[in-house]
């Protein structure tokens, strides 16, 4: 089963300026790229607890969880 955000731009999540700004300094451009990311790995580039709750509600929209989980 693929998911087909995977292949898209983190912008595609509307997430703050701040956050994608940061994730694309650490070579996270892609959906695929933040979701194969675990919490420890986000917190370790400087983005805050509020900030991975934003990221993770996102992925959690378009039925994705942060290390590689899949929701139905």
């Amino acid at each position: 089963m693929s998911n087909k955000y995977l292949d898209c731009d983190i912008s595609e999540l509307k997430l703050n300026k701040t956050i994608v700004e940061k994730l694309k300094e650490n070579q996270i451009l892609k959906i695929q790229d933040l979701w194969i990311k675990n919490r420890t790995y986000l917190k370790s580039i400087g983005l805050s607890d509020s900030q991975i709750k934003d990221v993770i509600i996102k992925l959690e929209l378009i039925g994705l969880d942060l290390n590689k989980r899949k929701n139905k």
